[in-house]
């Protein structure tokens, strides 16, 4: 059961960084872009949701 917790996590991971780097790369003010940053790291998956459903176009 380990591999595929490992796997999961590791797709968390590599999603997190492209919604980091998709909002790093966004026109969003500055401060938006580093509020989106700080939800992303510290609520993985929940700010990867709500960046997807809410965040800078």
């Amino acid at each position: 059961m380990e591999p595929i917790g490992g796997l999961l996590g590791l797709l968390i991971l590599i999603a997190d960084i492209w919604a980091i780097v998709q909002v790093v790369k966004s026109g969003a003010d500055v401060a938006i872009k580093v509020i989106w940053v700080l939800v992303i790291v510290v609520l993985p998956v929940i700010g990867l949701l709500a960046w997807l459903l809410f965040g800078p176009r």
